[in-house]
């Protein structure tokens, strides 16, 4: 596999994704794993891949199978541990691209913890909030008609603090809100961390 990636690499490189959960099971559990994808690297590389693209590993509840991430800091135990992944990035020769999922969280990260325990919260405007309408009988309703992907409305009320919030996809995945810049700036702080401990890249989504 190539070296250092130019600013040009992904114009010409071949890109392998890898689905973790289906690849390789390396502890006889029935589920892919980080050190199940470690042993096919030199398939991989027989196929003529220059970069591995790895699907969500981060810790999850796995209510979409890895989209719904509770600790974007964290392996999820299905697939391993860090020290998992540091041994597969040194297989790799230090070329690898990981998804990095940031549309939504899973309702059960911290972030969105905090921001629905109460709306002075300084994390309420992280999430996509909105109060209900009311219909003539007085019925509450939806901020708006918008559908979610997975079928159903695209908002979720939430009774402890009476207000609607966004998830285009499950209920359990809410959207972040990319207008506050206070998520924008943790995203990129997690986007380096993960390039500190030497990922090359992310495919957003």
């Amino acid at each position: 596999m190539p070296g250092p990636l130019s600013s040009d690499a992904f114009k010409s490189y071949c890109v392998y994704q890898i689905y973790p959960a289906s690849f390789a099971d390396a502890n006889g559990d029935g589920i892919g794993d980080l050190a199940g994808i470690e042993s096919k690297l030199e398939y991989i590389k027989r196929l003529g891949a220059d970069v591995v693209w790895l699907s969500p590993i981060y810790r999850s509840p796995q209510k979409d199978m890895g989209y719904d991430i509770s600790d974007y800091q964290d392996i999820d135990p299905t697939y391993g541990t860090l020290d998992d992944w540091d041994s597969l990035l040194k297989k790799t020769h230090e070329l690898g691209i990981m998804d990095l999922v940031v549309n939504h969280t899973s309702d059960q990260h911290e972030w969105f913890k905090e921001s629905r325990s109460s709306k002075s919260n300084p994390k309420r405007d992280w999430y996509i909030w909105r109060p209900p309408k009311f219909d003539a009988q007085g019925n509450r309703k939806p901020p708006n008609n918008w559908a979610g992907l997975f079928g159903g409305s695209a908002w979720e009320w939430d009774d402890s603090t009476q207000e609607y919030y966004l998830h285009l996809f499950a209920i359990e995945q809410p959207d972040l809100n990319w207008e506050n810049p206070e998520v924008r700036q943790a995203v990129w702080k997690l986007m380096r961390w993960w390039m500190d401990k030497g990922c090359d890249g992310f495919r957003v989504s």
